[in-house]
């Protein structure tokens, strides 16, 4: 069990372990959450991409969520009372997964792999587990060792990434920051802001565009069709490369750094995830220091880690517009 676990802990941080995950896939949820989604009466209803429908008497307030969808949920108004998965860094700063999450004023039950304090969860009296999802039916960071009594404590929902938009994960936040009550103040703001900031992507057609993540032995290529962000990126016209061959999983090929001039690009976006490599340690790979946008100084950050929310990713597009105003097709 321990090589399938490594490999899932090394691609969380540096773009190398869905495939893995993808292994262990299975199912997920209670048998009193399997339900279709119908009318909720007075009560609070939702159903997740699990199909899970969950019915409580009145709207959870106490939520425990995984980072990522904390760092959604906190951007629509909602406000959980404890998180779990990378958000806090070695120095005591907030890790960039937790995005606007005040880690000062919630819990933490775990802050790396199969890392999930179960008593303290328990101890908090949680009325709902939010969690991303990879694998449908598999809760991001909810170890498998402890589902069964996690989820026997407060019902659970999961939010797929996988195989959708950047949008469409959004639209799925803002559905469950609406059903628990969240005000949504800033919500129309900020969507404007993401939307005119795809906009502007779209005059950036003619670039090829290799999106990447580094490791000390490694470079993994990403595979677009996989990753919400880069999905989206796709569809407003962006030119991003798609690997010949994909590893078992689809998300990325591995390539030796020796193989690192395998695909042409006239940009190169870096994963900036903690335990990625960093520009100036990836330049030190010699065929990767001599890729012709490398060299053009055309090295620009992948933000991967961003909330799920349109404030997030209004950022992010603006940064990503910024820098490709900076660049240009090379020869």
């Amino acid at each position: 069990m321990s090589g399938p676990v490594l490999a899932r802990r090394g691609f969380l941080a540096a773009a190398a372990g869905f495939a893995a995950l993808a292994l262990t896939a299975c199912g997920s949820g209670t048998a009193a959450t399997q339900a279709s989604q119908g009318p909720a009466g007075a009560g609070w209803s939702f159903t997740d991409d699990r199909g899970a429908r969950l019915d409580l008497p009145k709207a959870p307030s106490r939520i425990v969520a995984q980072v990522g969808a904390a760092a959604a949920l906190w951007d629509f108004g909602v406000r959980p009372i404890a998180v779990f998965g990378p958000h806090r860094l070695k120095d005591g700063a907030r890790d960039p997964q937790a995005g606007n999450v005040d880690i000062t004023k919630v819990e933490g039950l775990g802050n790396v792999w199969d890392e999930f304090n179960v008593e303290k969860y328990i101890s908090l009296q949680p009325d709902l587990l939010v969690s991303n999802m990879y694998v449908k039916g598999t809760l991001w960071y909810v170890p498998e060792k402890s589902k069964a009594t996690i989820e026997q404590v407060a019902p659970t929902a999961g939010i797929m990434l996988t195989g959708r938009s950047a949008t469409q994960v959004i639209g799925r936040y803002e559905e469950l920051a609406r059903s628990l009550g969240a005000d949504l103040k800033g919500v129309a703001e900020a969507k404007a802001r993401f939307e005119a900031a795809t906009q502007r992507l779209k005059q950036f057609k003619d670039l090829r565009i290799l999106m990447m993540s580094g490791g000390p032995d490694a470079m993994w290529v990403v595979n677009p069709p996989e990753y919400p962000d880069i999905v989206h990126l796709t569809q407003s016209g962006l030119n991003v490369v798609k690997p010949g061959k994909v590893d078992q999983g689809g998300f990325f090929q591995t390539l030796s750094w020796e193989n690192a001039d395998m695909y042409d690009a006239d940009v190169i976006l870096y994963d900036t995830r903690t335990q990625s490599l960093k520009p100036e340690e990836m330049m030190k790979k010699p065929t990767f220091a001599k890729l012709p946008a490398v060299r053009a100084g055309r090295l620009y950050p992948w933000r991967a880690e961003a909330p799920f929310s349109y404030q997030g990713y209004a950022a992010v597009m603006e940064e990503l517009a910024a820098n490709l105003e900076k660049a240009s097709k090379l020869p």
